[in-house]
């Protein structure tokens, strides 16, 4: 008898720290791809969100080959927050890789082995697989000390709405069910081949008899049908981590040694090869991710030859960068070209500018970030932030939030006042503020460029003004 297929079901729980961009849930367009003012930790930039959702729509289409983004725009308009959101819109299954331009050039391998491991690594194979489970309500369960030994024994009694089951115990399934405080009413899934158990929650018609629960309680109806099932189990890893396992002779160990080092293309070409046969057999399938690169104006002409051709290929991840340059030198040569990079290059990208953000749009963004930073601050005190925002930089207006913050909880207060504001602003300065002070205290610093720039000023005026007197000196004698 075929066995039912059922679902897999899984609750994940991720812990994250508070970063610079984990306010980012998502690029904050609705139904039609219309950005919404403020949404999901996105703020303004109104015309390179929208643009990104179409990149969005067309990588869920398959329709983004051959090609990659350029986010271009001034330092601080949300250039790696719009990246970060793209990939959160994906999917949480969908890999995301984020490197920095600079970082190919300090790794022990060749650059070409550096972006073809990064490129890797942003590519996902979803392989399917089928296993056998035990599915019912928990109706009794006997655990007992053994006889014959230390151990315990035990039975458990399972059920549908169909058919009711007895079951005998192993070590560990008894020590798993202590461990869980499985007892009779919950609804659990036994995996045949691990013994692994897993509650899935409290029976609906069992409700009455749970008295005291807490908030997190969750019900579920009882299992139909029969008690034995076949479930579909997906993992997704990345080509990259495949390729790691598959080079190293303590296999998936490997992945946690740290040193990868460079893998031999023999190893790629057979994987590459297997990974074909489970496409074409249904057991699994390719998952683009995203690659993001950001100071992309950092890497040189061999770099960008390699992605030229790596983002032809069928199963190239989707290539972001980000770069704040304008028209500027190509790494390692004397060509002048607009944001660093080759023409040829350029032409294959979609780009996306970014523009300053408005007064408005920075207190909504200082708002989002202290809720994030769990700040309570007061309007006097968000206004002021707001407009060191505008004049100096949103950066450094972030910067002072958790600065002022302690600044009150040092005068025991709860909330940060306009005064918290003004004391972190006196203690940290900001760039043009640093400029400054440079040029006050210039001859007290050590190798000062300052002063040699202004004698050279100086030899370079004492010329011109001698060569104006020379030609009038001619003149006159004419």
């Amino acid at each position: 008898m075929q066995l039912p297929k059922i679902q897999e079901v899984k609750d994940l729980s991720r812990i994250e720290r508070i970063g610079a961009h984990s306010h980012i849930r998502g690029l904050g367009l609705d139904e039609s791809l219309d950005p919404r003012t403020n949404s999901q930790g996105m703020v303004g930039q109104i015309e390179a969100r929208k643009a990104a959702g179409i990149i969005l729509k067309l990588i869920k289409e398959g329709s983004l080959a051959g090609r990659a983004v350029l986010i271009a725009g001034q330092p601080g308009t949300g250039k790696t927050a719009i990246a970060m959101a793209m990939a959160k819109s994906l999917g949480e299954d969908v890999p995301f890789t984020m490197m920095a331009g600079s970082e190919i050039f300090s790794l022990e391998m060749s650059k070409t082995e550096a972006l073809t491991q990064a490129f890797r690594r942003s590519i996902g194979v979803r392989i399917k697989e089928e296993t056998d489970i035990i599915e019912g309500e928990v109706v009794e369960i006997e655990i007992d000390k053994s006889v014959t030994s230390n151990g315990k024994t035990g039975k458990i009694v399972l059920k549908t709405t169909d058919i009711e089951t007895q079951y005998d115990l192993g070590q560990k399934m008894i020590e798993a069910i202590i461990k869980d405080k499985i007892v009779a009413g919950d609804v659990i899934t036994i995996d045949k081949s691990s013994g692994r158990i897993t509650k899935l929650g409290k029976s609906f018609a069992r409700s009455s008899e749970f008295d005291a629960m807490g908030g997190d309680a969750r019900f579920v109806q009882c299992p139909e049908g029969e008690l034995q099932k076949r479930k579909e189990v997906v993992h997704t890893v990345t080509l990259h981590e495949i390729d790691v396992i598959n080079s190293r002779q303590q296999g998936f160990l490997a992945l946690f040694s740290g040193d990868v080092g460079e893998i031999k293309g023999e190893v790629r070409e057979q994987i590459d090869t297997k990974v074909a046969e489970w496409r074409e057999d249904g057991r699994a399938e390719i998952v683009p991710g995203v690659l993001f690169i950001d100071e992309v104006h950092m890497l040189d002409l061999e770099c960008f030859a390699f992605i030229n051709r790596a983002i032809e290929s069928e199963t190239a991840p989707v290539v972001i960068m980000a770069t704040n340059r304008g028209i500027t030198k190509i790494r390692g040569t004397n060509q002048v070209s607009p944001h660093g990079l080759p023409l040829d290059l350029l032409d294959r990208l979609l780009i996306i500018t970014t523009k300053p953000y408005t007064s408005e749009e920075i207190k909504q963004i200082l708002v989002i970030r202290c809720e994030e930073e769990d700040v309570e601050m007061d309007d006097e005190a968000k206004d002021l932030l707001t407009k060191i925002g505008a004049e100096t930089s949103l950066r450094y207006a972030i910067h002072l939030i958790t600065a002022a913050n302690l600044i009150a909880q040092k005068r025991k207060s709860s909330e940060v006042e306009m005064d918290d504001i003004s004391t972190a602003y006196s203690l940290f300065i900001d760039i043009e503020r640093s400029k400054s002070f440079l040029k006050d205290y210039e001859k007290d610093f050590m190798f000062s460029e300052m002063e040699d720039d202004n004698l050279l000023h100086d030899k370079n005026d004492k010329k011109t003004d001698k060569k104006e007197k020379d030609k009038k000196e001619n003149m006159d004698l004419d």
